[in-house]
């Protein structure tokens, strides 16, 4: 199935420079495309790309305008990664490749489970006892969403992610551990999507929580009671310790660590592979990781690290105060 560059104008807008029939087969990048296909063009650092493209037809923002225009025909768009991204939607569409609402017959639904007639639940999914799931929310296979949890609209849950497993809660005894039992549960806002393997482990008092538009890679680990702000994203292997609190559109890099009673503001960005060991209280960018040691001397190492720009200064100072060879001579 293909669509034509005028149709793709037409449902998303943009403007179209070129051949309104011309028919495309198939979305590429730039580098293998072919004159069938449609690609697209956001960082200028690689407008050099656009030269040697064989691509049929190429979505761009006006800076590059004149030369995708130069090479052949193109799509002019304010935001060309948001336009791509809707492309994509619309291939997706038209070609039928959505997921069907329904229950799968090899899917396993407990007693009291609500499920709108528009979900889709995939093959060897399990939704456990009342378990409520909201409209358009698609499970792929394998989901397990246990007891009592609940998952608003449109929300993509992919393959193995577990929902609703037990939070790691256990009270020393004797040199041994009592299970505490995790009688919480989850709540997925709308418009979440939950990568494959991911794990968001239900509370053991209050409820897990987390809010619209929260986009998490896959392999993350969501610890239990924690509270997850609207709109955040976590890259793939991210842990997150039990009850921190993370604002809303924050984001943490692929293996970032943040550690459990934390509170992180709104708009913070953790870079990937630091650890956050203190709550955080204003937007920004942050990064930090520090060899493993034992736990004194990291503290000690730690505590001079936090006061180096003063000692740099101080450093500074003295020199100034030293004098030079040529005064000596």
């Amino acid at each position: 199935m293909t669509l034509r560059a005028g149709d793709i104008v037409e449902s998303l807008g943009g403007e179209l420079f070129g051949d309104a029939d011309r028919v495309i087969e198939r979305l590429a990048s730039l580098e293998r495309a072919t004159d069938t296909d449609l690609s697209y063009l956001v960082n200028p650092k690689l407008t050099h790309l656009l030269g040697s493209s064989q691509a049929g037809c190429v979505i761009v923002g006006t800076p590059m305008a004149d030369a995708a225009r130069s090479r052949g025909d193109c799509i002019v768009a304010d935001n060309p990664h948001l336009y791509f991204a809707k492309v994509t939607q619309l291939w997706k569409r038209v070609h039928g490749d959505m997921p069907r609402p329904g229950i799968h017959p090899s899917a396993v639904v407990e007693d009291g489970a609500v499920i709108d007639s528009s979900a889709s639940i995939g093959a060897l999914c399990f939704v456990g006892r009342n378990v409520r799931i909201g409209a358009d929310t698609v499970l792929h296979p394998r989901v397990t969403v246990g007891d009592g949890c609940v998952i608003g609209a449109r929300c993509v849950i992919q393959s193995g992610a577990v929902i609703g497993g037990d939070g790691f809660g256990f009270a020393p005894h004797d040199g041994m551990w009592e299970k505490i039992e995790q009688l919480g549960a989850v709540r997925l806002g709308d418009d979440v999507e939950i990568g494959a393997n991911t794990c968001v482990d239900r509370g053991a008092l209050d409820d897990t929580v987390i809010e619209d538009g929260v986009k998490l890679d896959n392999q993350i680990q969501i610890g239990h009671n924690c509270h997850i702000g609207k709109h955040t994203a976590m890259a793939g292997c991210v842990g997150i310790a039990g009850s921190a609190h993370i604002g809303a559109y924050c984001t943490v890099g692929g293996a970032g660590m943040i550690a459990g009673h934390l509170t992180i503001a709104d708009h913070v960005h953790v870079t990937a592979a630091s650890v956050v060991l203190h709550s955080i209280d204003k937007p920004g960018q942050y990064t930090g990781f520090f060899p493993t040691t034992d736990h004194r001397t990291w503290e000690k190492n730690a505590a001079t690290l936090r006061h180096l720009h003063a000692l740099r200064d101080r450093v500074k100072r003295l020199e100034r105060l030293l004098p030079r060879n040529d005064d000596v001579a």
